[in-house]
C-alpha cells in the first residue's frame, strides 16, 4: 500500500509528458486530462481513507531508510490537502474545457496545469526540506507558464512581478536550507524536529524560522508581501485564476502549519505571537482592499488576502480547537474561492466586463448563476449554516479562550466588511437595472455552472455536516500538534 502514495505525484507528472506529444490534438488532450483528472481523485479519496483507517504511512524511495533517503510521508493533514487538490483540478479543467481557446490549449496548457498538480501534490507529501523546494519550484515553474497564456500586455505586465518576488522567495529557500542543514545536520524533516528539541540555540533556531516564515509568507500571500497577488489573479483566464486563488496559496499556507507544528515549536511565545500578529495585519489590509475595489475579480483577489489571515491566526493561537478551526478553514476556502472565480468568469462570459459598474440585472436573466452565487458568497462571509461559519467560529472560539481578544475582535470585523463586499458584487452584478444588452441575456452558462454545481454542494455539505467533519478536523489537529506521532512514523524509532 505505501507504494500507492506516490501516485497523486507521479500520475500527473507521467500525463503531463505524455500531454506534450499531443500538442495539436485537442480532443486527445482533453480526454486523457479529464479521465486523468477523475483517477487522481478516485486515488487520493482512497488514500485519505486507508490513512485514516491506518494510520501515517511513509514510503522511502529506493528503499533507502529515513533520514539517509527520500521519504513521502502521508499523515491525515497531507491527505486531506491531496484530497482538495485534486477536487479543485477536476472542476477547473472541466471548466477550461468550455472557456479556455485553442490558442491557449496549443501552448502546453494541459500539460503544465498537470506538472502544477504534480508540484502541489508533491509538497505536500514531502518528508524533506529540500524536496519541499524542489516540489515548490515545479509547482511555480508551471505557473508561470499559465498565469501568462494568452499573453496580454496586462498578463506579461503584473506576471513579472509575481515570477519577480517567487524568484527571490526560492532564493531565500535555498538559503533557509542551508541554514537549517548547518545547524541540524539534516534535511529530513521529521529529524530535524527531533534534533531541534535537543539543540538549546534558540536565538539562532528563531532566527531561520522567521526566515521560512517569510518565504512561505511570499508564497501565501500574507501582510505584508501580498503586493504581488490582486493584480497578478485578476490577468488569468477565470479557470486559471479559480486553480491559482483556490490552491496555490494553501501551499504556502500548508507548509506554515506543518513547519510550525512540526519543527519550529521551540519557542512558541515568540514565533506563533509573531504569526498571530502577521495574521491580524493580512485580514484588515486584505479585507479593506477588497471593500474599496468595484471589480469582480479584484474584490476576489483581496479576499484571498484576508482568508489566508484567519488560516495563520488559528496557527498562531495554537491550541488544538484553533489549528482544528484553521484546518477546516482551508478546506472551506479552497472550494468556496476556487466556485467564486469560476462565477466571475460566467458572469464575464454574459456580460463581457468584470467592473461591477458596468453590470446590472443578472438575477432576471440568469437566476440560478445568481443564487448560486450568493450561497458562496454569504459562505466566504461567514453567515451560518454554511461552512464559512463553522470554520471561522472555532477560531475566533480559540482567541477569546485564550485571551487573544484583539485578533478575535479584529477576525469578527473582517468577516462583517467580507459580508459588505459580498453583498457589494451581488447588488451591482445581479440585482438592479439590466445593464447588459437582451443579445447578452440570451447567452446560455448552463454547462459553464455544471463544474461549479459540486463546489456548491460541497460548501452546503460542509456546513450541514459540520460536527463530523470538525471531529474529522480536530483529529487532524491533535495528529499535527503532537510532534512525535510524526517523527515515529518515519523514524520508525
Amino acid at each position: 500500500m505505501n507504494n500507492l502514495i506516490i501516485l497523486p505525484v507521479l500520475i500527473p507528472f507521467i500525463i503531463g509528458t505524455i500531454l506534450i506529444l499531443f500538442r495539436h490534438q485537442h480532443t486527445i488532450q482533453r480526454v486523457i486530462s479529464g479521465i486523468t483528472a477523475i483517477g487522481m481523485l478516485i486515488v487520493s479519496i482512497y488514500i485519505a481513507v486507508f490513512v485514516y483507517q491506518n494510520g501515517i504511512t511513509v514510503l522511502e524511495l529506493g528503499n533507502w531508510p529515513a533520514p539517509f533517503g527520500i521519504v513521502l510521508v502521508a499523515d491525515m493533514f497531507a491527505t486531506m490537502m491531496v484530497i482538495l487538490c485534486s477536487i479543485v483540478g477536476v472542476v477547473c479543467l472541466f471548466f477550461a474545457f468550455q472557456t479556455i481557446s485553442s490558442e491557449r490549449e496549443k501552448f502546453f496548457f494541459y500539460p503544465f496545469y498537470f506538472f502544477l498538480l504534480a508540484g502541489v501534490n508533491g509538497a505536500f507529501l514531502t518528508g524533506d526540506l529540500f524536496n519541499l523546494f524542489v516540489f515548490f519550484e515545479v509547482m511555480l515553474i508551471s505557473s508561470y507558464i499559465l498565469i501568462v497564456m494568452g499573453g496580454t500586455k496586462y498578463q506579461l505586465r503584473e506576471s513579472f512581478k509575481y515570477v519577480a518576488i517567487n524568484v527571490f522567495a526560492s532564493i531565500l529557500f535555498i538559503v533557509g536550507v542551508s541554514y537549517i542543514y548547518a545547524v541540524t545536520g539534516t534535511l529530513n524533516m521529521a529529524q530535524i524536529a527531533e534534533r531541534v528539541g535537543e539543540l538549546e540555540q534558540v536565538g539562532v533556531l528563531n532566527v531561520i524560522a522567521v526566515l521560512f516564515f517569510v518565504v512561505f509568507a511570499m508564497k501565501g500571500g500574507l501582510f505584508p508581501l501580498y503586493f504581488w497577488l490582486p493584480r497578478s489573479y485578476y490577468g488569468p483566464p477565470a479557470a486559471i485564476a479559480a486553480l491559482f486563488g483556490g490552491l496555490l496559496t494553501k501551499v504556502g499556507i500548508y507548509a506554515i502549519i506543518r513547519s510550525f507544528t512540526l519543527i519550529f515549536t521551540h519557542d512558541p511565545g515568540f514565533t506563533h505571537y509573531l504569526i498571530v500578529t502577521i495574521a491580524g495585519f493580512t485580514m484588515i489590509f486584505g479585507v479593506l482592499g477588497a471593500v474599496s475595489q468595484f471589480d469582480f475579480k479584484r474584490i476576489l483577489s483581496y479576499h484571498i488576502i484576508s482568508q489566508v489571515g484567519y488560516m495563520v491566526m488559528g496557527l498562531g493561537i495554537y491550541s488544538t480547537l484553533a489549528v482544528a478551526g484553521a484546518i477546516y478553514y482551508i478546506a472551506h476556502h479552497i472550494i468556496v474561492k476556487s466556485a467564486l472565480f469560476l462565477f466571475a468568469g460566467a458572469t464575464q462570459k454574459i456580460t463581457g466586463t468584470t467592473d461591477l459598474k458596468k453590470m446590472g440585472g443578472l438575477l432576471k436573466t440568469h437566476p440560478y448563476l445568481a443564487w448560486m452565487f450568493f450561497i458562496s458568497a454569504i459562505s466566504l462571509a461567514g453567515i451560518p449554516p454554511l461552512s464559512g461559519f463553522f470554520s471561522k467560529f472555532p477560531i475566533i472560539l480559540a482567541g477569546f479562550e485564550e485571551g487573544n481578544y484583539v485578533i478575535a475582535a479584529v477576525a469578527l470585523a473582517v468577516g462583517l466588511l467580507t459580508l459588505f463586499s459580498m453583498m457589494k458584487i451581488f447588488i451591482y452584478a445581479f440585482w438592479g437595472e439590466q445593464k447588459h444588452t437582451e443579445e447578452q441575456a440570451k447567452i446560455k452558462v448552463g454547462k459553464l455552472l455544471l463544474p461549479i454545481v459540486p463546489l456548491v454542494a460541497l460548501t452546503i455539505i460542509l456546513g450541514f455536516a459540520a460536527e463530523p467533519i470538525f471531529l474529522y478536523s480536530l483529529q487532524v489537529a491533535e495528529q499535527i500538534l503532537d510532534p512525535s506521532i510524526y517523527i515515529e512514523s518515519v523514524l520508525k524509532e
